[in-house]
């Protein structure tokens, strides 16, 4: 199971009431950590685990704090602040170098399972919300808010629903596309009506295959749902009608494969002389490497990269773009 929040609020959904649970949540971090505010651990009493709030090195010591919230019935703060040198976070080996707090509550039909059936509805139903928890009062039940405003003794956290990308053109080249973006755990619409494309048994990681064409979909649901689009489909006149129906989607990004020259060709085949929605295209990053992989690679790092809002810069500044 990946970590995207959704899948692991669902997984602890199916066995809410099977176990004891904790849930864990950053509420604080200083200097470098690997998750941030926000982050999120589901605890049962086998033992088990699912989430991460850090590289894999807190997560033992997280267990072992849970069983006394287990015990008790009653909310927990724990701090690892690799800034002291007496602080258990040496023993544990963090290697981040800051500081993180983590709030530990009971989970459990007494305190409503602090509101996740309703974040799970809300999520799976794409809607961004907002989880309030009262810091001053960490035994009191979380709250669904529907703005960002924080209270003076609340913590609100923003949430959102699993991108959605959608890939038009179901060739060869789509298959590493796909797994990868099933490895990050996103949801995929795969859509491709020619008759030698999109088989199933090549795509396990998609969520959906349609087996239409893009001129079809103009008013689905679907176009109203999805967060990135790429157009694969090695044609002309396929790329141009997906490019078309995409310009009424709600997709944040849209990629098309191919040279510049190609996507001139693919514009005034869609008869498209003003785009709505901008238009990445060669699509990808500069990763150099020319297998379908590689590819693939560059072209979900650009992706990722335009939903999360960075710049895909190195962070070490490293890399050097002059030949040698």
């Amino acid at each position: 199971m990946n970590n995207q929040l959704t899948n692991l609020i669902n997984n602890w959904f199916e066995h809410k009431n099977d176990y004891q649970w904790v849930l864990g949540t950053i509420i604080e971090t200083q200097g470098s950590s690997y998750r941030k505010t926000g982050a999120m651990l589901f605890i049962n009493n086998l033992g088990q685990y699912f989430g991460l709030l850090s590289g894999g090195c807190l997560e033992a010591d997280i267990m072992r704090q849970a069983q006394k919230v287990m015990d008790t019935n009653q909310a927990i703060v724990i701090q690892y602040d690799m800034r002291e040198e007496d602080d258990i976070s040496w023993e544990l080996g963090i290697g981040c170098g800051g500081m993180v707090r983590i709030l530990l509550q009971p989970l459990n039909k007494q305190n409503q399972y602090h509101q996740l059936p309703l974040v799970l509805e809300l999520l799976q139903a794409r809607q961004k919300t907002y989880y309030q928890l009262n810091l001053n009062a960490p035994d009191q039940t979380n709250l669904v808010a529907n703005t960002s405003d924080e209270l003076d003794s609340a913590l609100t956290i923003e949430l959102n629903p699993i991108p959605h990308i959608a890939i038009f053109g179901a060739g060869i080249d789509a298959r590493p596309l796909v797994a990868m973006a099933g490895t990050l755990g996103w949801e995929i619409t795969l859509i491709d009506d020619r008759t030698n494309n999109a088989r199933a048994q090549y795509f396990p990681a998609a969520t959906r295959i349609i087996r239409q064409s893009a001129e079809t979909l103009k008013s689905h649901p679907l176009l109203n749902n999805i967060d990135a689009a790429v157009i694969m489909g090695h044609n002309i006149s396929f790329d141009a009608q997906a490019l078309k129906t995409l310009q009424n989607s709600s997709a944040r990004y849209i990629g098309l494969l191919g040279p510049e020259h190609r996507k001139q060709k693919v514009l005034n085949c869609a008869s498209i002389s003003t785009l709505t929605k901008p238009v990445s295209g060669p699509i990808g990053l500069n990763l150099g490497g020319d297998l379908p992989e590689s590819i693939a690679l560059s072209i979900l790092a650009e992706v990722h990269a335009v939903l999360e809002q960075r710049d895909a810069r190195s962070f070490s500044g490293i890399i050097k773009t002059e030949q040698t």
